[in-house]
Protein backbone atom coordinates (compact mmCIF):
# COMPACT_ATOMS: atom_id res chain seq x y z
CA UNK A 1 0.00 0.00 0.00
CA UNK A 2 0.98 3.25 -0.20
CA UNK A 3 1.60 5.65 2.52
CA UNK A 4 3.24 8.87 3.90
CA UNK A 5 6.41 7.79 6.38
CA UNK A 6 7.83 9.99 8.73
CA UNK A 7 11.33 7.91 8.57
CA UNK A 8 13.37 10.66 10.55
CA UNK A 9 12.13 13.39 13.18
CA UNK A 10 11.80 16.47 11.28
CA UNK A 11 8.96 19.06 9.22
CA UNK A 12 7.12 17.81 6.65
CA UNK A 13 9.30 18.24 3.93
CA UNK A 14 10.89 15.01 5.77
CA UNK A 15 8.31 12.94 5.18
CA UNK A 16 8.28 10.85 2.00
CA UNK A 17 5.37 8.64 0.13
CA UNK A 18 6.58 4.86 -0.39
CA UNK A 19 5.19 1.51 -0.44
CA UNK A 20 4.48 -0.58 2.85
CA UNK A 21 3.19 -3.89 3.61
CA UNK A 22 -0.59 -3.29 4.53
CA UNK A 23 -1.24 -3.72 8.66
CA UNK A 24 -2.41 -7.19 10.26
CA UNK A 25 -5.54 -6.67 12.70
CA UNK A 26 -5.06 -8.26 16.56
CA UNK A 27 -7.26 -8.96 18.73
CA UNK A 28 -9.56 -5.75 19.27
CA UNK A 29 -8.51 -4.48 16.40
CA UNK A 30 -9.48 -3.76 12.61
CA UNK A 31 -7.60 -2.65 9.47
CA UNK A 32 -9.64 0.05 7.33
CA UNK A 33 -9.12 1.19 4.23
CA UNK A 34 -8.98 5.17 4.49
CA UNK A 35 -10.92 7.05 2.18
CA UNK A 36 -10.27 10.30 4.23
CA UNK A 37 -7.73 11.65 6.67
CA UNK A 38 -8.24 14.74 8.55
CA UNK A 39 -4.94 16.91 9.23
CA UNK A 40 -4.42 18.00 12.81
CA UNK A 41 -2.43 19.62 14.99
CA UNK A 42 -0.80 16.66 16.84
CA UNK A 43 0.31 15.59 13.45
CA UNK A 44 3.20 18.48 13.52
CA UNK A 45 4.04 17.37 16.32
CA UNK A 46 4.57 13.74 16.28
CA UNK A 47 6.63 14.21 13.19
CA UNK A 48 9.04 16.37 15.28
CA UNK A 49 8.80 14.01 18.15
CA UNK A 50 7.22 16.61 20.41
CA UNK A 51 3.65 14.89 21.27
CA UNK A 52 3.12 12.09 24.01
CA UNK A 53 2.58 10.02 21.83
CA UNK A 54 5.81 8.23 20.37
CA UNK A 55 5.80 5.68 17.53
CA UNK A 56 8.14 3.65 16.67
CA UNK A 57 10.12 4.83 13.23
CA UNK A 58 8.59 4.74 10.59
CA UNK A 59 5.72 5.79 10.79
CA UNK A 60 2.16 7.78 9.19
CA UNK A 61 0.96 10.56 10.77
CA UNK A 62 -2.68 10.81 10.71
CA UNK A 63 -4.79 10.68 13.71
CA UNK A 64 -8.37 10.11 12.29
CA UNK A 65 -10.10 8.55 9.38
CA UNK A 66 -12.71 7.66 7.69
CA UNK A 67 -13.00 4.73 5.55
CA UNK A 68 -14.44 0.82 5.23
CA UNK A 69 -13.73 -1.96 7.34
CA UNK A 70 -11.35 -4.52 5.37
CA UNK A 71 -10.27 -6.22 8.36
CA UNK A 72 -11.91 -7.72 11.69
CA UNK A 73 -9.61 -8.52 14.22
CA UNK A 74 -10.47 -11.20 16.96
CA UNK A 75 -13.08 -9.97 19.84
CA UNK A 76 -14.64 -7.10 17.76
CA UNK A 77 -18.25 -7.42 17.60
CA UNK A 78 -19.80 -4.49 16.77
CA UNK A 79 -18.41 -3.55 13.39
CA UNK A 80 -17.92 -5.87 10.42
CA UNK A 81 -15.88 -6.60 6.96
CA UNK A 82 -17.82 -3.88 4.94
CA UNK A 83 -19.32 -1.30 7.13
CA UNK A 84 -18.16 2.56 6.39
CA UNK A 85 -15.88 3.67 9.87
CA UNK A 86 -14.99 6.81 10.84
CA UNK A 87 -11.71 6.18 13.97
CA UNK A 88 -9.38 7.97 16.52
CA UNK A 89 -6.19 6.20 15.40
CA UNK A 90 -3.43 8.87 16.77
CA UNK A 91 -1.17 8.07 13.89
CA UNK A 92 -0.77 5.53 10.57
CA UNK A 93 -3.82 7.72 8.98
CA UNK A 94 -1.79 8.80 5.93
CA UNK A 95 -1.78 5.69 4.15
CA UNK A 96 -4.37 3.74 2.10
CA UNK A 97 -4.70 1.10 4.84
CA UNK A 98 -4.67 1.76 8.45
CA UNK A 99 -4.70 -0.35 11.90
CA UNK A 100 -7.51 1.01 14.48
CA UNK A 101 -8.75 -0.28 17.59
CA UNK A 102 -12.21 -1.04 17.77
CA UNK A 103 -12.74 0.37 20.73
CA UNK A 104 -11.99 3.81 19.27
CA UNK A 105 -14.10 3.17 16.41
CA UNK A 106 -17.85 4.29 15.19
CA UNK A 107 -19.84 3.49 12.74
CA UNK A 108 -20.76 6.39 10.05
CA UNK A 109 -24.35 7.61 10.15
CA UNK A 110 -26.49 7.04 6.78
CA UNK A 111 -26.21 10.20 4.73
CA UNK A 112 -22.82 11.19 6.43
CA UNK A 113 -19.91 11.52 3.78
CA UNK A 114 -16.40 10.56 4.45
CA UNK A 115 -14.19 14.01 4.05
CA UNK A 116 -16.91 15.39 6.91
CA UNK A 117 -16.46 11.28 9.07
CA UNK A 118 -12.77 12.80 8.95
CA UNK A 119 -13.17 16.28 10.06
CA UNK A 120 -15.25 15.43 12.94
CA UNK A 121 -13.62 13.68 15.96
CA UNK A 122 -10.69 15.64 16.53
CA UNK A 123 -12.12 18.80 16.93
CA UNK A 124 -15.77 18.54 17.62
CA UNK A 125 -14.38 15.43 19.98
CA UNK A 126 -12.41 17.96 21.92
CA UNK A 127 -13.93 21.20 21.88
CA UNK A 128 -17.55 19.03 23.21
CA UNK A 129 -15.50 17.60 26.03
CA UNK A 130 -13.58 20.44 26.93
CA UNK A 131 -16.66 22.59 26.62
CA UNK A 132 -19.10 20.04 28.39
CA UNK A 133 -16.98 17.70 30.54
CA UNK A 134 -14.42 20.33 31.78
CA UNK A 135 -15.91 23.54 31.94
CA UNK A 136 -19.50 22.70 32.73
CA UNK A 137 -20.08 26.01 30.32
CA UNK A 138 -23.94 26.93 31.27
CA UNK A 139 -26.47 28.92 29.19
CA UNK A 140 -25.65 33.02 28.98
CA UNK A 141 -21.74 32.56 30.48
CA UNK A 142 -19.51 34.03 28.39
CA UNK A 143 -16.92 31.83 26.23
CA UNK A 144 -13.22 33.66 24.78
CA UNK A 145 -12.16 31.12 22.29
CA UNK A 146 -8.48 32.05 21.51
CA UNK A 147 -6.82 30.43 17.84
CA UNK A 148 -11.11 30.38 17.14
CA UNK A 149 -10.19 30.17 12.98
CA UNK A 150 -8.64 26.84 13.90
CA UNK A 151 -10.20 23.56 13.63
CA UNK A 152 -11.01 23.40 17.26
CA UNK A 153 -11.31 26.80 17.46
CA UNK A 154 -13.86 27.08 15.30
CA UNK A 155 -15.69 23.78 16.39
CA UNK A 156 -15.92 25.48 20.03
CA UNK A 157 -17.21 28.67 18.43
CA UNK A 158 -20.03 26.42 17.13
CA UNK A 159 -20.43 24.25 20.04
CA UNK A 160 -20.58 27.13 22.73
CA UNK A 161 -23.00 29.12 20.93
CA UNK A 162 -25.27 25.75 20.54
CA UNK A 163 -24.95 25.68 24.42
CA UNK A 164 -26.15 28.74 24.79
CA UNK A 165 -22.87 31.00 25.44
CA UNK A 166 -22.05 33.89 24.25
CA UNK A 167 -18.81 33.74 22.16
CA UNK A 168 -15.95 36.28 21.85
CA UNK A 169 -13.37 34.59 19.46
CA UNK A 170 -9.82 35.86 19.10
CA UNK A 171 -7.68 34.71 15.94
CA UNK A 172 -5.02 36.95 14.36
CA UNK A 173 -6.63 38.21 11.71
CA UNK A 174 -9.99 40.36 10.28
CA UNK A 175 -10.48 37.58 7.47
CA UNK A 176 -10.31 34.50 9.81
CA UNK A 177 -12.80 36.69 12.79
CA UNK A 178 -15.06 37.09 9.56
CA UNK A 179 -15.74 33.33 9.58
CA UNK A 180 -15.99 33.04 13.41
CA UNK A 181 -18.84 35.80 12.67
CA UNK A 182 -20.61 33.49 9.98
CA UNK A 183 -20.92 30.79 12.66
CA UNK A 184 -22.22 32.52 15.55
CA UNK A 185 -19.47 34.71 17.25
CA UNK A 186 -21.19 37.30 19.37
CA UNK A 187 -17.95 39.37 18.99
CA UNK A 188 -14.37 39.32 17.94
CA UNK A 189 -11.22 40.63 19.00
CA UNK A 190 -7.75 40.42 16.37
CA UNK A 191 -5.17 40.22 18.73
CA UNK A 192 -2.52 40.71 16.44
CA UNK A 193 -3.66 44.58 16.38
CA UNK A 194 -5.77 44.61 20.10
CA UNK A 195 -4.83 44.00 23.22
CA UNK A 196 -6.66 41.45 24.40
CA UNK A 197 -6.84 41.63 27.90
CA UNK A 198 -8.04 45.60 27.41
CA UNK A 199 -10.65 44.08 24.93
CA UNK A 200 -11.86 41.79 26.97
CA UNK A 201 -12.51 44.25 29.53
CA UNK A 202 -14.55 46.31 27.30
CA UNK A 203 -16.71 43.36 25.75
CA UNK A 204 -17.79 42.48 29.42
CA UNK A 205 -18.01 45.21 31.43
CA UNK A 206 -15.10 45.07 33.06
CA UNK A 207 -16.34 41.26 34.65
CA UNK A 208 -13.97 39.15 32.25
CA UNK A 209 -15.06 35.52 30.96
CA UNK A 210 -16.69 32.53 32.25
CA UNK A 211 -14.41 30.39 30.04
CA UNK A 212 -11.82 30.20 28.37
CA UNK A 213 -11.16 27.59 25.21
CA UNK A 214 -7.26 27.84 24.55
CA UNK A 215 -5.63 25.99 22.12
CA UNK A 216 -2.88 28.45 21.80
CA UNK A 217 -0.34 28.78 24.84
CA UNK A 218 2.32 31.17 24.38
CA UNK A 219 1.92 35.10 24.90
CA UNK A 220 -2.06 34.52 25.73
CA UNK A 221 -2.16 32.42 27.75
CA UNK A 222 -1.68 34.64 30.94
CA UNK A 223 -3.56 38.05 29.91
CA UNK A 224 -6.54 35.37 29.34
CA UNK A 225 -6.38 33.93 32.82
CA UNK A 226 -6.57 37.41 33.96
CA UNK A 227 -9.22 38.00 32.22
CA UNK A 228 -11.01 35.39 33.84
CA UNK A 229 -14.14 36.24 35.95
CA UNK A 230 -15.25 34.99 39.57
CA UNK A 231 -15.02 31.23 39.37
CA UNK A 232 -13.90 31.59 35.95
CA UNK A 233 -12.58 28.35 33.95
CA UNK A 234 -9.27 28.18 31.49
CA UNK A 235 -9.04 25.18 29.41
CA UNK A 236 -5.52 24.16 28.70
CA UNK A 237 -6.05 22.27 24.69
CA UNK A 238 -3.19 23.00 23.28
CA UNK A 239 0.41 24.63 22.75
CA UNK A 240 -0.31 25.73 18.65
CA UNK A 241 1.70 28.90 19.43
CA UNK A 242 4.58 26.95 19.95
CA UNK A 243 5.74 27.82 23.36
CA UNK A 244 3.92 26.22 26.72
CA UNK A 245 3.15 29.15 28.96
CA UNK A 246 4.31 29.31 32.85
CA UNK A 247 1.02 30.78 34.98
CA UNK A 248 1.40 32.50 37.95
CA UNK A 249 -0.72 30.72 40.88
CA UNK A 250 -1.45 33.68 42.68
CA UNK A 251 -4.10 34.55 39.78
CA UNK A 252 -6.34 31.67 39.84
CA UNK A 253 -6.23 31.84 44.15
CA UNK A 254 -7.43 35.77 43.39
CA UNK A 255 -10.14 34.50 40.89
CA UNK A 256 -11.01 31.52 42.79
CA UNK A 257 -10.74 30.06 39.36
CA UNK A 258 -9.72 26.65 37.88
CA UNK A 259 -7.12 26.05 35.21
CA UNK A 260 -8.15 22.97 33.82
CA UNK A 261 -6.30 19.89 31.25
CA UNK A 262 -8.27 18.84 28.42
CA UNK A 263 -6.75 15.77 26.74
CA UNK A 264 -9.31 14.39 24.76
CA UNK A 265 -7.52 11.42 23.28
CA UNK A 266 -6.84 10.37 27.10
CA UNK A 267 -10.67 10.40 27.46
CA UNK A 268 -11.76 8.99 24.68
CA UNK A 269 -9.65 5.96 25.86
CA UNK A 270 -10.22 5.79 29.70
CA UNK A 271 -13.66 6.96 29.31
CA UNK A 272 -15.21 4.86 26.71
CA UNK A 273 -19.40 4.71 27.39
CA UNK A 274 -18.79 8.64 28.11
CA UNK A 275 -16.97 9.48 24.77
CA UNK A 276 -19.54 7.76 23.23
CA UNK A 277 -22.34 9.43 24.54
CA UNK A 278 -20.72 12.95 23.28
CA UNK A 279 -20.53 11.90 19.57
CA UNK A 280 -24.04 10.75 19.36
CA UNK A 281 -25.26 14.23 20.32
CA UNK A 282 -22.28 15.78 18.34
CA UNK A 283 -23.54 13.62 15.15
CA UNK A 284 -27.18 14.52 15.72
CA UNK A 285 -25.95 17.96 15.66
CA UNK A 286 -24.47 17.45 12.21
CA UNK A 287 -27.37 15.44 10.80
CA UNK A 288 -29.93 18.50 12.18
CA UNK A 289 -27.48 21.09 10.09
CA UNK A 290 -26.71 22.13 13.58
CA UNK A 291 -23.08 21.47 12.81
CA UNK A 292 -20.98 21.81 9.66
CA UNK A 293 -17.12 21.86 9.56
CA UNK A 294 -15.46 24.71 7.83
CA UNK A 295 -13.03 23.05 5.47
CA UNK A 296 -9.85 25.00 4.53
CA UNK A 297 -9.46 22.21 1.63
CA UNK A 298 -8.85 18.74 0.16
CA UNK A 299 -5.29 17.16 -0.34
CA UNK A 300 -4.31 14.46 -1.88
CA UNK A 301 -2.53 11.48 -0.11
CA UNK A 302 1.34 12.87 -1.72
CA UNK A 303 0.17 16.23 -0.93
CA UNK A 304 -0.27 15.08 2.81
CA UNK A 305 2.93 17.10 3.72
CA UNK A 306 1.75 20.44 2.00
CA UNK A 307 -1.22 20.64 4.40
CA UNK A 308 1.02 19.82 7.40
CA UNK A 309 3.21 22.81 6.39
CA UNK A 310 -0.06 24.73 5.81
CA UNK A 311 -1.38 24.41 8.98
CA UNK A 312 2.05 24.99 10.50
CA UNK A 313 2.42 28.15 9.12
CA UNK A 314 -1.22 29.10 10.58
CA UNK A 315 -2.52 29.51 6.81
CA UNK A 316 -5.95 26.90 7.33
CA UNK A 317 -8.93 28.49 8.62
CA UNK A 318 -10.95 25.08 9.95
CA UNK A 319 -9.94 21.92 8.66
CA UNK A 320 -7.94 20.31 6.03
CA UNK A 321 -8.13 16.89 4.81
CA UNK A 322 -6.46 14.30 3.26
CA UNK A 323 -8.57 12.19 0.52
CA UNK A 324 -7.90 8.83 -1.04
Amino acid sequence: MKAILCEQYGPPETLVLTEVPSPKAGTGQLVISVRACGVNFPDTLIIQNKYQIKPTLPFSPGGEVSGIVKEVGEGVTHLNVGDRVFSLTGYGGFAEDVLANAATTLPMPDGMDFVTAASTMYTYGTSYHALKDRANLQPGETLLVLGAAGGVGLAAVQLGVLMGARVIAAASSDEKLAVCRTLGAAETINYTTDDLRERVKELTGGNGVDVVYDPVGDQYAEPAVRSLAWRGRYLVVGFAGGVIPSIPLNLPLLKGASLVGVFWGAFAQRETKQSRQNFQEILQWIASGQLKQHLHGRYSLAEAPDALRALMDRRVTGKAVVVL
